[in-house]
């Protein structure tokens, strides 16, 4: 058949050879031969490979002005073809009772690498524990190895031209979904319902699905951060807290919002007050040159002012990305106490104001994702800021 060849890359040729370009300098400065790459979204930055075949083993071996070499599967094989810019991609086989993981000190050896100093991507869903204890097994005796977690995290942390339009395509679909959600909340809906409307309007919009689950929760369910099954009908008075992303990409916008149906309580208002005070001064606070602590603090000022610490979370934010299952987080560039990380221009930063009072079962949450800028933050959601409500 004769089909047009398509490419499924995101980014240009001449911004892959800069990304390349940046870690070998990187990679130079720490006196590193090579890098072991796990992490998924290390390999999407670098070269294009888009899979969750991440939850079997697989390697990028790069070395500074050298052809990546790709160890994975033979599932992933076309994977790889398809989706990436790579050149070199080797298979390991599924063979009972033996480990990939030789394969990686195999071909480094052919490589020459013998003596040299390897960084290796540890803090990654990437690497399970069992395979990074046999990966240090293997190398033991052959290299000086080190761990490089963080350099790809740092280079990916300050975003590209063509990255912040991705991230603003994912605010706009974000912005989408919750519209969507609130033409569907009212007393008697169905929670899957909303979750349906809220993510088929991502995926019509062209996006994708997010790095892990959204989170609904109504009753006294609102008060829950993380998702779990099971879905709850809607009452006359009731809340409703959605944590959702825009996704374009891979590039992920969050939100996140406390849904009133029916007439709000005192303390529905009173925490919606002191939640949309602290989003502002942490908007305040969000000046390059700042750091994430300082984010905290602005966030923690006024709500510990207000009694409200024994109800709040220990943070209030986070870098978003191209991420991949199980979390859109990117720690540990976080909002929490004391972090001394500095914020730059060009980051895309998630803030989120929750408020969980568990003595009266009262939910409140507001939240939204910026991109940062020498004159200040940029929202890329254009949701108002105030309590949204839906009457009975």
């Amino acid at each position: 058949m004769d089909w047009e060849k398509t490419m499924a890359l995101h980014f240009s040729p001449e911004e892959f050879a800069e990304r390349r370009a940046a870690l070998d300098a990187k990679l130079k400065e720490r006196n590193l031969d090579c890098l072991l790459i796990f992490a998924q979204e290390s390999m999407y930055w670098l070269t294009g490979f888009d899979t969750f075949g991440y939850c079997f083993f697989q390697c990028l071996i790069y070395r500074p002005g050298e052809e990546p070499i790709l160890l994975t599967r033979s599932a992933d094989l076309r994977q790889a073809r398809n989706t990436s810019n790579l050149k070199d991609i080797r298979l390991w086989m599924d063979v009972a009772g033996k480990s990939p993981v030789g394969q990686v000190k195999e071909l480094l050896f052919d490589l020459d690498l013998l003596g040299t100093r390897i960084g290796v991507e540890y803090d990654t869903h990437g690497l399970t524990a069992a395979n990074g204890r046999l990966l240090d097994e293997s190398l033991h005796s052959f290299a000086d190895v080190d761990d490089a977690s963080d350099i790809i995290k740092e280079l990916r942390l300050v975003k590209s031209p063509t990255e912040l339009e991705y991230v603003k395509t994912a605010g706009k679909l974000a912005d989408q979904a919750f519209l969507a959600a609130m033409e569907e909340i009212k007393p008697g809906a169905d929670e899957g319902r909303i979750l349906a409307k809220m993510q088929s309007t991502i995926f019509e919009g062209g996006g994708d699905y997010p790095a892990n689950e959204f989170v609904i929760g109504s009753g006294p369910d609102a008060l829950l951060c993380r998702y779990k099954s099971g879905r709850r009908t809607l009452s006359e008075n009731d809340q409703l807290t959605l944590e959702w992303a825009g996704v374009y990409r891979h590039y992920h916008a969050a939100a996140i919002r406390t849904v009133i149906l029916g007439e709000p309580t005192p303390r529905h208002l009173e925490l919606h007050q002191a939640a949309k005070d602290a989003m502002i001064a942490v908007e305040q606070a969000m000046q390059v040159g700042n750091t994430f602590g300082d984010l905290f603090a602005a966030h923690a000022h006024i709500l510990d002012d207000r009694g409200l610490m024994p109800h709040r979370l220990n943070a209030c934010g986070y870098s978003l990305g191209a991420r991949f299952t199980p979390s859109w987080m990117e720690p540990p560039y976080m909002a929490f106490k004391e972090n001394a990380h500095e914020i730059q221009e060009n980051m895309v930063l998630f803030m989120h104001m929750i408020i969980m009072d568990s003595d009266s079962e009262t939910a409140m949450t507001l939240g939204q994702t910026y991109i940062t800028h020498e004159d200040g933050p940029e929202s890329l959601s254009q949701l108002s800021l105030d309590l949204p409500v839906k009457a009975g």
